[in-house]
């Protein structure tokens, strides 16, 4: 089971801060395509849940980037500020945005058969693909 605690963050211009109240200390990296074309790479990103308070939410822009997800950004700076998952609104936030990331672990990798040859980590990581993830969230039958 994950460790989870409260932390807390902001964009790069301050606009937007947030407070996580039940963050993972697991940190996964996507390798989807999309989330490369989001950031310029792979995106690396903490499980925050549900619970995440903003301050500064005029400056949350929102894009509709599938039928189940939305991404959100300061419409400020720019900052990547979560991927969220619209049925549940669970928020998973880039690492960078936390002032305290001195527990962090990098735990998970996921659509590693997206993943592009010209990079790779040397950490042991759990590695799923696509559609093992799919997988893992699909509806029972």
């Amino acid at each position: 089971m994950s460790k989870r605690k409260s932390n807390s963050g902001s964009c790069l211009c301050g606009k937007v801060s947030f407070v996580a109240k039940n963050a993972s200390q697991h940190v996964g990296t996507c390798h989807c395509r999309t989330c490369r074309k989001w950031g310029g790479s792979a995106f690396m990103e903490v499980d925050c849940g549900n619970e995440v308070e903003f301050s500064g939410e005029q400056n949350i822009s929102l894009f509709q980037s599938s039928d189940w997800a939305e991404r959100g950004f300061c419409k400020c700076c720019g900052t990547h500020l979560f991927y969220r998952l619209k049925s549940e609104q669970l928020h998973m936030m880039p690492v960078g945005l936390f002032e305290d990331d001195a527990e962090f672990e990098f735990t998970t990798q996921v659509f590693i058969d997206e993943k592009p040859n010209y990079y790779a980590y040397s950490n042991k990581t759990e590695c799923l693909t696509g559609e093992e993830l799919f997988a893992m969230y699909a509806p029972p039958k």
